[in-house]
């Protein structure tokens, strides 16, 4: 790996073919495996492993103690906080293989999972979707959803900036960057 244009702590482990985009950086005591992909300007933290199949986009955040498992897939600018917890299998037991039975989870662009969250395989974290610390996701997260909650439970909105949406009437707009919102059936979409 002469003339990288990514760094790895040498503490760390990249099993090759992998992929890793410029100007990454795999702090300490990671493992990133064979078959993986992450994306130019990501930073990920100590003790993150990284599975087979794995795919992230460009400028993730990945915190300590996470573990990416076979079948997640997070676009650009996701944060993963630290110790939160993805699965990649709905019923596993030790004895039984369950390979052939991964279910994939999709993070879309700019959401952020708070630390100690778990997020149960099979559902999609809707864009710029913020998920509280400890939530336990078991379904799908709407785009700038806020969850939070054992199972969560969407409590609020989010603006793509990173401010809580005071939501009153059918087109809310966010107080700090001015950003215009539409809502439509519990649906809400930027403008």
């Amino acid at each position: 790996m002469a003339d990288k244009d990514y760094f790895v702590h040498e503490s760390s482990y990249v099993d090759e073919p992998c992929q890793i985009g410029a100007g990454t950086k795999i702090w300490h005591f990671c493992h990133v495996m064979a078959g993986s992909v992450i994306g130019p300007r990501c930073n990920i933290g100590q003790n993150v492993v990284v599975s087979p199949g794995v795919r992230m986009g460009e400028g993730c955040k990945i915190q300590n103690n996470v573990s990416l498992y076979t079948g997640v897939v997070l676009e650009d600018f996701v944060f993963c906080g630290p110790s939160m917890v993805f699965t990649n299998v709905i019923n596993p037991r030790s004895e039984v293989v369950r390979k052939d039975e991964y279910r994939s989870t999709l993070v879309r662009r700019g959401a952020s999972i708070g630390a100690n969250a778990t997020i149960v395989c099979g559902v999609t974290i809707g864009q710029y979707a913020f998920v509280g610390a400890g939530a336990v996701v078991t379904r799908d997260v709407p785009d700038f959803a806020i969850v939070t909650g054992g199972p969560a439970r969407r409590t609020g909105w989010m603006c793509r900036c990173g401010v809580k949406l005071r939501v009153e009437g059918a087109s809310p707009q966010c107080a700090v960057c001015g950003t215009g919102y539409a809502l439509h059936n519990d649906v809400l979409a930027a403008l």
